[in-house]
């Protein structure tokens, strides 16, 4: 069910959007050669309980997953791109690092992602990262009211497919709410003015993720970890917005 927000809910939203902000902007500083997958999934951690938010992962269960996620963070690297489970990895010079954390503050959830380049970089991953940035703010750019979800997916996949990548609509941008994952769902590529129309109240994650040189992916053994069929990099960009007459207001902005 598709479920519009009051103006005075959207207010109360904020906190989780800036609190979701504010650990990846820490997150993203204490990446660095040497530092551990599961050190920073501590720090997100301890960050969730010194604020009293309730993680959105940790107990998480849907179809696709082997079991309860079991952590609070989804750290995602190089060839990994979606729902990456932490464990026991120091990050090395060059690693493409993608972050995914969702939390609810006072009841409301917010959901962010960003990537970024551990150390030394890779034109390539430098062009990945860039490309599917550009995504995201022509997806906001197009969330406006009286569009509809496809022009938000049609202006995800016109950058991507400028820039030569195919895109994966297995998983894509969602409703956020009172949950992590509502209605509707807002794929990576589609066609414009078609879809679910974007009204006053409406939240949402945009949510484009690709990767360098192939659309398929694979199930790691952990049973979560998503990656790329051919070992090619991913990388992984996200904000929950909400629709308003005054255009979108991004809930997770960071800084």
């Amino acid at each position: 069910m598709i479920e519009l927000r009051t103006p005075a809910e959207i207010e109360e939203m904020r906190p989780a959007g800036r609190f979701v902000a504010e650990v990846l902007t820490r997150l993203s500083a204490e990446a660095a050669v040497g530092v551990n997958l599961l050190e920073l999934d501590a720090i997100a951690h301890q960050m969730i309980r010194d604020r009293g938010a309730v993680s959105s992962y940790i107990d998480y269960h849907p179809s696709f997953g082997a079991s309860p996620f079991g952590k609070v963070l989804c750290t995602s690297v190089n060839d990994a791109v979606l729902h990456g489970l932490p464990f026991d990895y120091r990050l090395r010079d060059g690693d493409l690092l993608s972050l995914d954390f969702a939390v609810a503050v006072d009841g409301w959830v917010s959901d962010s992602a960003v990537s970024i380049i551990v150390g030394r970089e890779r034109p390539e991953d430098r062009r990945l990262i860039d490309v599917t940035s550009a995504a995201l703010d022509a997806g906001i750019q197009a969330a406006t009211t009286g569009s509809k979800v496809g022009d938000i997916s049609a202006a995800i996949s016109a950058v991507a497919t400028a820039a030569g990548y195919s895109i994966n609509t297995d998983f894509g941008g969602h409703g956020v709410g009172r949950t992590m994952h509502g209605d509707p769902h807002v794929p990576n590529d589609g066609r414009a003015g078609r879809g679910f129309p974007l009204r006053p109240g409406l939240v949402i994650a945009v949510e484009p993720w690709f990767l360098e040189t192939t659309d398929e992916i694979y199930t790691d053994r952990d049973g979560w970890t998503l990656r790329s069929a051919d070992g090619s990099r991913g990388a992984h960009m996200e904000h929950t917005i909400a629709i308003t007459d005054d255009g979108p207001i991004v809930l997770t902005a960071r800084g």
